[in-house]
């Protein structure tokens, strides 16, 4: 994993909506596209840049002697386009061996993929040798670094969420976030593992995998089978599978056919077993028995463990975990595809994109969509130990794997995702920080990094209108359609952010920083999209003016052509807990000057008792002070310079500025 783009994160965000949304994504079932040959061209994916590798289930290891001199001599030459093209060439025809022994081949292909100007290329290739490598090679860290600088996820840690949002309340369109993990509670946790959860197509039954049942007078773990149903919103308590499936051997990490019927799971230490663990399959009789599982034999079975099987929407495929040998790490995803016989075939390695020269395990294929999630240590961007991936099938190949973001995977282990058909809710086995090796099932909505769907890019600019530079602050986007969440980020030093959403959905796009007033922008997603928002920056060393803040003649009296103004400032103050705020009152020189002393002083306390209401502050956040007629802007020859001087005045104070404020009173430290 790049240290540079690990970001110690645990992050983020629940946003819950109000009862009305609330209600009505409960009430309507997520906007979910029906399967069909359209299905590629909705998510709008192309194919990446990672090559092809053909030889990859034919030879275990790939030389040409002959070749590899051409490619010296063209390399001693100079000659750059003809070492890469000789290099592309044998890289190409690597078998699984080749990624391990020839990793520098794949660095120094990156380099002149670079050199070329073929950047997407040189990443795929660095990325390659990075899951791969049997060496500490740092010089690919470091030209990856580099070309990755820009596309590196800068997630807002959970506190400095909290920070913002936790006094934001009911004032503004975003609500601080409920649970960020959710417990499916003692009806389905026990005080020992369970994990490996799967769902029937109507996602009204889960069967997981438990270690709460022991065996023997020594106490064994008898790993068993377990379902539940779930009735008006609740899962009833978790009963074991009866015979027999479930035996006096180990049982675990099932899947299940769309209609039911027919039962894949793993069986571990039995007479029958090939290896450490088999798969095995079981078929439901119309009488409600199951019948007597079946290995599913050697083509598929190893010597090694097998396990963890997951179903192709066809069902004509099935993918699962294997360390036998002959992988590219510790442990793989595999898969066995049926014949016309409805035979399964022998079992192929899923290739060097998803598997790593670390582990990848627990596969989980979409029900509907040609998405494989999985959980893995060995790629490039994690947050934890295991993290959960998703990749994407485009013309027949898999594409770079995309971490399903800080929501799901914590500093802790995930593994064994799975959601429902509609892509509403997720489940999956997790360990706390504090207890690593106790799994436990959790469930709640999926979130917008892990949906099928969300594969439209965003992207975006951040500039100040005045200097025309770059402006820095956290971005938060919620689809307002489906009550999907998206995690925060941080705008990137160049002023670019970029998401992946889904298309047709609406969105509100919310940017916030000590520097500026919030941003605030609502879009439908058509299609990738580029935007340039400006906003202006905020100078604390020259008070705030606002045009539109004009009271009545000889009124103290808000307006409500004020509210949006001073519903702002109440929105920054919110927002930034630890600022204060001066407010000065003006008045022009007509009338009486003890007279215009006092309703300026009036007005300005009309402004901040109407900020402390809206944004239900603390009291000593906020100054107010009239000066009736006594700090003129102009000489009032005109009536024009007369309202330039009947103002108020806004002065933000930061923390750091704060320390020796004095207030224009009497000289007091304001505390």
């Amino acid at each position: 994993m790049l240290r540079s783009l690990r970001l110690v994160c645990l992050l983020l965000l629940f946003f819950a909506f109000g009862a009305a949304r609330a209600q009505q994504s409960s009430s309507a079932p997520y906007k979910q596209r029906k399967l069909s040959s359209k299905v590629t061209r909705q998510l709008r994916l192309r194919p990446d840049a990672n090559p092809d590798f053909p030889n990859v289930n034919r030879l275990s290891y790939f030389e040409d002697k002959k070749a590899l001199k051409a490619i010296a001599k063209a390399e001693k030459r100079r000659n750059w386009n003809q070492t890469r093209s000789l290099l592309e060439a044998y890289v190409a025809q690597f078998g699984i061996q080749n990624f391990s022994k020839n990793t520098m081949m794949l660095w120094r292909l990156g380099q002149l993929e670079e050199k070329a100007g073929n950047e997407e290329k040189a990443k795929a290739y660095f990325r390659l040798a990075l899951k791969h490598r049997r060496q500490d090679i740092n010089k690919v860290q470091l030209y990856y670094d580099s070309l990755e600088a820009k596309q590196a996820d800068l997630y807002v840690p959970l506190k400095a969420y909290y920070d913002i949002v936790e006094y934001r309340k009911s004032i503004a369109t975003f609500h601080p976030p409920k649970g960020v993990y959710t417990s499916m509670g003692d009806a389905i946790n026990s005080k020992r593992e369970d994990y490996g959860p799967t769902l029937n197509a109507g996602a009204d039954q889960i069967i997981f995998s438990s270690k709460r049942k022991m065996r023997g007078i020594n106490g064994v773990i008898d790993e068993d089978l377990y379902t539940s149903r779930k009735e008006n919103g609740q899962w009833n308590d978790a009963e074991p599978l009866p015979k027999p499936i479930n035996s006096p051997y180990n049982e675990g990490s099932a899947c299940i056919s769309k209609d039911g019927k027919t039962l894949y799971f793993a069986r571990c230490e039995c007479p029958s077993c090939h290896g450490n663990c088999d798969l095995f399959v079981s078929s439901l009789k119309e009488d409600g028995q199951w019948t007597v599982p079946k290995s599913l034999g050697m083509q598929v079975n190893s010597a090694a463990w097998d396990s963890q099987p997951t179903l192709s929407p066809n069902e004509d495929t099935l993918y699962f975990a294997s360390d036998r040998l002959g992988g590219f790490g510790l442990s793989d995803i595999w898969y066995t595809a049926k014949n016309k016989a409805g035979q399964w075939g022998k079992a192929e390695n899923l290739g060097p994109v998803v598997n790593t020269r670390e582990s990848e395990v627990s596969p989980y294929y979409h029900p509907l969509y040609h998405v494989l999630y999985f959980s893995s240590r060995g790629q490039l961007l994690n947050y934890g130990d295991f993290d959960i991936y998703k990749t994407y099938k485009v013309q027949g190949r898999w594409q770079e794997p995309r971490n399903i973001g800080p929501l799901v995977n914590g500093k802790g282990s995930e593994y064994y995702f799975t959601i429902d058909s509609e892509s509403k809710d997720l489940y999956y086995a997790r360990s706390e920080e504090k207890d690593l090796k106790n799994l436990d099932l959790y469930s709640f909505p999926l979130p917008m990094e892990a949906q099928p769907l969300a594969t439209t890019h965003v992207e975006g600019t951040l500039i100040d209108s005045v200097a025309g530079k770059p402006l820095g602050g956290i971005v938060s986007i919620i689809d307002t359609d489906n009550g999907i969440e998206v995690a925060s980020k941080y705008v990137r030093p160049d002023g670019t952010f970029a998401f992946d959403l889904i298309e047709g959905s609406h969105y509100v796009m919310l940017i916030q920083s000590p520097d500026f007033f919030s941003v605030e922008k609502q879009f439908e997603l058509k299609g990738d999209t580029v935007m340039k928002l400006m906003t202006n920056s905020i100078d604390y060393k020259i008070p705030l003016i606002f045009k539109n803040i004009e009271f009545d003649p000889g009124k103290a009296t808000i307006r409500p052509a004020m509210h949006q103004t001073l519903d702002r400032i109440a929105l920054f103050l919110v927002d930034h807990p630890t600022f204060r705020l001066s407010i000065s009152g003006h008045t022009d020189t007509s009338g009486d000057p003890d007279a215009n002393m006092t309703l300026s002083q009036d007005r300005a306390e009309a402004i901040r008792r109407y900020i402390e209401v809206k944004g239900k502050l603390k009291p000593n956040r906020i100054e107010s002070m009239g000066y009736g007629s006594s700090q003129p802007l102009k000489d009032e020859v005109t009536e024009a310079d007369a309202s330039i001087n009947r103002r108020v005045e806004f002065r933000l104070l930061k923390p750091d500025d704060d320390k020796d404020k004095k207030d224009d009173s009497g000289g007091v430290e304001w505390k």
